[in-house]
């Protein structure tokens, strides 16, 4: 069982991927909660790196490179290891990131992006991706709220945030059979509620 959450800056789906592991945990699964990037030491070296706002002067395809690094490091490391072992992976982000944000948002080549994603993964892709949708106000609002320091993405202008958002909707259109949708506007407990619905149903789950 591989599943990744995806979405805009403060949808809600970091909250959720510790929910639905939460509830995996107590149906007995062996669970590993990833994000990324992140998620080896390496990893998190270049999460750091991204995410500095005095890289602000980074290319759109070196960013793009860096995520995929990060994104192989962890694969090999991490995520293959116990998807093989038999555990259940829940990852807080994974390859439609880097297809909403330096495809869509930056405008680098999807096509290039795509290709990118399967040599860094060698081929593997989640079983199931829960896109949280929220409008790119909502998250602007939120993150105001959380009254946290921007990092070097979450600087980004509402345009770039919208054409990352179309794009997730764009890829969830092309990717039906793996992508579900979620309302992140409504409250965290029906969200819950939802995801709970869309994972029992996908993986049999009693």
């Amino acid at each position: 069982m591989f599943i990744s959450f995806e979405g805009i800056d403060f949808s809600g789906k970091s909250t959720q991927c510790h929910l639905l592991e939460k509830f995996l945990t107590e149906k007995g699964y062996d669970v590993v909660l990833l994000r990324e990037p992140g998620g080896t030491r390496i990893s998190e070296i270049i999460r750091k790196l991204l995410l500095d706002k005095r890289a602000g002067d980074m290319s759109a395809l070196t960013e793009l490179l860096l995520y995929s690094a990060s994104r192989a490091q962890l694969v090999d490391e991490v995520i293959r290891p116990a998807i093989v072992s038999g555990r259940a992976v829940i990852c807080d982000r994974f390859t439609d990131s880097s297809t909403a944000y330096q495809g869509f948002g930056r405008g680098l080549e999807i096509k290039e992006i795509e290709m990118i994603n399967k040599v860094a993964t060698n081929g593997l892709e989640p079983d199931l991706t829960i896109f949280i949708d929220v409008t790119v106000e909502e998250s602007l609002k939120r993150l105001k709220l959380a009254g946290k320091l921007k990092d070097r993405i979450e600087s980004e202008g509402t345009r770039f945030f919208e054409l990352v958002r179309q794009g997730y909707l764009q890829l969830a259109t092309r990717h039906k059979d793996r992508f579900k949708v979620v309302d992140g506007m409504d409250d965290i407990d029906n969200i819950k509620r939802r995801v709970k619905e869309i994972v029992v149903k996908r993986f049999t789950i009693k």
